[in-house]
């Protein structure tokens, strides 16, 4: 991702088994990533030909300490020669702004928070009104 090539982001939609999306859904939570995030991660991970560690608990190369933070800096890093600091907060803030999209969505499509444009923000939902 060199300073020519373009950083916006897109959506990308796929569907599978319900079963298959709770599976990952639950391992994200345990690896403290969201749902996008984790699909993005083991997509990169797949091309770039890792070895995932085994199911009984083997080590993760993709993440061996569970640090989220160094494994998205140092993949960041990997597909660029040089990044200035500047270049390497906004790669990292375009991951967190992804991820709270996505929480807020999951928490608005579960009517568990709910957004409000008169008073101009996020409120959570309460059961009794």
């Amino acid at each position: 991702m060199g300073e020519s090539q373009d950083t916006s982001r897109a959506a990308v939609r796929t569907y599978v088994p319900t079963y298959q999306k709770d599976e990952w859904r639950d391992h994200a939570d345990e690896l403290g990533m969201s749902q996008s995030e984790f699909v993005r991660t083991m997509v990169q991970a797949g091309r770039k030909g890792f070895d995932l560690g085994d199911e009984e608990g083997g080590s993760d190369p993709v993440d061996p300490g569970g640090h989220g933070l160094e494994t998205r800096l140092l993949s960041t890093l990997e597909s660029n020669e040089f990044m200035s600091w500047d270049q390497l907060v906004d790669a990292l803030a375009d991951d967190l702004e992804d991820r709270l999209d996505d929480a807020l969505g999951e928490l608005q499509g579960e009517n568990r928070i709910r957004y409000s444009g008169r008073h101009g923000g996020y409120t959570l939902v309460n059961d009794g009104n």
